[in-house]
């Protein structure tokens, strides 16, 4: 519903770097490797695969494994791009058993990270000319049932999609890596011994980059987008109240507390007090249903969601907890603000329906659940973005920015990350230095 200019100067460089893209793709594909297309998020990574598909289709049945809120942008992307192939999306299939065994060349399989494990041996019966693992981050942990099922499946050519293969440390690239060149790193005990000091030690890094740089193919926007509108990132700091700095304090002594009692379940209960600060940071309304007092980072939010709205801006608001936006809409209820809304409880249906709504209208608003539209969707009609609160992994909420800052943006745009000043946030927001560095020193120079 949206038609959208581009120049000629910003065309020549996609098709160059998608084409670029996709004959690496088939060389290596052609020599018996795998690959991982870590390009920056917005810039195609799909379209390239499709593209790849197309070409390996004589070979045989393909399948591709997606997270569950990109198996209908799958679809959607085939159909105008690669409408020769014979789209099996196995979610929406009565009888998958008996759509596996009638496979052919040119089928590809849909199938969404969820689904693996009750259909593992119907997938590892068949073997498959292409594997395609989107958002690929979904098996940086290689101790996952998904993961390990990935790692055994049959395919000629193995292909992991991810803007993001590394978000916390080094492990992730082994699993990774496991997945699409087994044994090209050695097995887990292997590569800790050999590049555990990478992260801390350029020469190890150095090694380990060249390692691996044949197979990982990444290109950053700045570097092709050249056109892309700028965007602004802003840590917007707020003082809690009086009320919630007392509560939030005594919060954190007993979780001090529960910790030395704890013992043999430290981490867990480390884990659970976490949580529960990060939770009281939002809103101490969230933990106490009878909360009548300030909420400072609602308060907040809604003073800048009004005047950027006042402004003629349209905003994505992000969090993680359902129940923060559920508070959220009670406020844009109160002051008569139209918004679209998506969870992870909305159907497909009504997850298409939101985001046309929010694409096909003038509604200035989009509360979305940071797992469940912080990938997958083309939001450009958007020009600010407000994370209400900071997630562990800077990767995820980059994703998530992304929504908006992609190509068909022509605005610039503005992202806010919401900031309790002397809480734990601060400290989450001071890991997101670190883990970028690390994903940096990696992936830096893997664009040729």
């Amino acid at each position: 519903g949206q038609t959208v200019c581009l120049s000629a100067n910003l065309l020549t460089p996609i098709r160059d770097y998608q084409r670029e893209g996709t004959n690496w793709l088939a060389t290596l594909a052609q020599h018996g490797f795998g690959a991982c297309l870590a390009d920056d998020m917005g810039l195609g990574k799909t379209l390239q695969a499709l593209t790849l598909l197309r070409h390996r289709q004589e070979k045989g049945a393909a399948l591709v494994i997606v997270p569950k809120s990109l198996v209908l942008n799958w679809q959607e992307e085939a159909t105008r791009f690669a409408p020769e192939l014979n789209i099996i999306a196995l979610d929406q299939h009565d009888n998958r058993q008996e759509a596996l065994t009638a496979l052919k060349a040119g089928d590809v399989v849909l199938l969404n990270y969820g689904l693996l494990g009750s259909l593992q041996e119907q997938l590892q019966a068949h073997h498959w000319s292409t594997l395609i693992a989107d958002e690929a981050q979904q098996i940086k942990n290689a101790t996952t049932q998904r993961a390990k099922i990935l790692f055994t499946l049959p395919a000629d050519f193995r292909l992991a999609l991810s803007g993001t293969p590394v978000e916390n440390h080094l492990g992730e690239l082994w699993s990774l890596f496991n997945f699409i060149n087994p044994g090209l790193l050695g097995n887990h005990t292997h590569f800790k011994q050999r590049f555990g000091k990478a992260a801390r030690d350029e020469s190890h890094m150095e090694q380990l980059r060249g390692v691996i740089t044949p197979f990982v193919l990444r290109r950053l926007k700045r570097q092709v987008l050249t056109e892309l509108p700028e965007k602004t990132e802003i840590v917007h700091h707020i003082s809690l109240s009086d009320e919630e700095r007392a509560l939030y304090e005594a919060s954190r002594r007993e979780a001090l507390q529960q910790m030395q009692q704890a013992e043999g379940h430290a981490l867990m209960q480390l884990l659970s007090s976490l949580t529960r600060l990060r939770r009281l940071c939002c809103s101490p309304a969230l933990l106490l249903s009878d909360w009548k007092k300030s909420q400072s980072k609602l308060d907040a939010a809604m003073e800048l969601i009004v005047d950027a709205i006042d402004n003629g801006h349209r905003l994505l608001v992000f969090s993680q907890f359902v129940d923060l936006l559920s508070l959220l809409r009670k406020r844009l209820e109160k002051a008569k603000l139209e918004y679209c809304y998506l969870d992870g409880s909305c159907s497909s249906k009504q997850r298409q329906e939101a985001v046309s709504r929010f694409q096909q209208t003038l509604v200035p608003l989009f509360l979305i659940s940071l797992k469940a539209g912080g990938t997958g969707l083309n939001l450009t009609q958007a020009d600010t973005v407000i994370h209400l609160d900071p997630w562990w992994n800077p990767a995820v909420e980059d994703q998530a920015s992304d929504r908006a800052h992609r190509m068909g943006q022509t605005e610039p745009v503005t992202v806010y990350r919401l900031v309790c000043k002397g809480t734990v946030e601060e400290k989450i927001v001071a890991l997101h230095a670190e883990k970028r560095a690390l994903a940096d020193g990696l992936l830096s120079d893997q664009g040729e």
